[in-house]
């Protein structure tokens, strides 16, 4: 199962932790949600998710401040147990010394931050879903192409690599070359990203190893991106019918979801790059309205219909 430490989250967010005297290096997060504990700080405990990130804004901090001292010592320790990962204090408000004392006594880190609740909590659910997203490894190379996150997967050796090299000196963007950490955000969304040991680098048959960073700036790298498109390529088949017009779309599919796949060809002479980038493009224009397989289609049944091209 994906965890997230508490160390990650307050280098993330920039959070300060009240509670140094916790030892948070064994903590983790497991679940993307969160919970804002209103209500059990009014009493009740009934679908309490105490494994999640517990957030506290102006109204449960209000609300404390109103809290008798038995209330407190009654509610507090069903709030903060040992399966509460860590309890975080928006808009720099801090808890009482009760509150205090109770976290630490309970191994309950208690963080800070300085944001409004509503914009943080956004923040942190968008983080945490990405992080705790279901995530498998695949054989590939992704490149940001106009904006459309384009998987160049193949054999080894085909040439993704170069082809990636190719349209990254077009001005075009290389997220991770050989392997691609693909996660599953939501139902309509996979993020792809590289690993931390091979980001940002490129291995080139006979060069070796190459920086992209260093060699062509950080303009041309970016770290995760939205995969919206695969490339297949395959070395050309003479016996094989290729799809020449694109009517209907080929799929494929990563962690249950379904990615428009086109499977190309090599063949001496083809400019891989291009094709990638008429491919991006292509796709865009689709997602935008036009296809213009349908218009060639249409074009031709309307000469068919008035091969004379008389007025109806």
């Amino acid at each position: 199962m994906s965890s997230v430490s508490i160390e990650s989250l307050i280098e993330k967010f920039g959070l300060t932790n009240l509670t140094p005297q916790v030892d948070i290096s064994n903590i983790k997060i497991q679940q993307p949600d969160i919970n804002k504990p209103s209500l059990q700080l009014a009493g009740y405990f009934e679908h309490f998710e105490e494994s999640r990130v517990q957030i506290i804004g102006f109204v449960e901090h209000s609300y404390i401040g109103y809290m008798t001292q038995e209330q407190k010592e009654t509610v507090f320790p069903r709030l903060l147990t040992d399966k509460t990962p860590c309890i975080i204090f928006c808009r720099s408000l801090k808890p009482d010394d009760v509150f205090l004392d109770m976290a630490i006594k309970n191994n309950v880190p208690l963080l800070l931050t300085d944001k409004p609740t509503s914009a943080f909590m956004a923040e942190i659910i968008r983080w945490l879903n990405v992080k705790l997203a279901p995530c498998i490894s695949v054989h590939g190379v992704l490149v940001d192409v106009y904006g459309e996150g384009v998987l160049i997967t193949g054999e080894s050796g085909i040439g993704k690599s170069e082809a990636a090299l190719e349209l990254v000196k077009r001005g075009h963007r290389l997220v991770s070359d050989d392997v691609v950490e693909i996660r599953k955000v939501s139902d309509d969304t996979l993020v792809g990203s590289a690993p931390d040991v091979t980001r940002h680098f490129i291995e080139l048959r006979g060069i070796g190893i190459i920086d992209v960073k260093t060699l062509f700036g950080v303009s041309s790298v970016m770290d995760t991106t939205n995969i919206n498109l695969v490339i297949r390529l395959e070395d050309w088949d003479k016996e094989k019918k290729y799809d020449r017009l694109g009517l209907e779309e080929n799929y494929t599919e990563y962690l249950g979801n379904k990615i428009v796949c086109h499977n190309i060809p090599i063949r001496p002479g083809r400019n891989l790059a291009i094709i990638c980038e008429s491919a991006a493009v292509n796709h865009r224009q689709k997602k935008m309205g036009y296809n213009a397989a349908q218009e060639l289609y249409h074009r031709v049944q309307s000469q068919l219909a008035n091969p004379r091209g008389e007025d109806d």
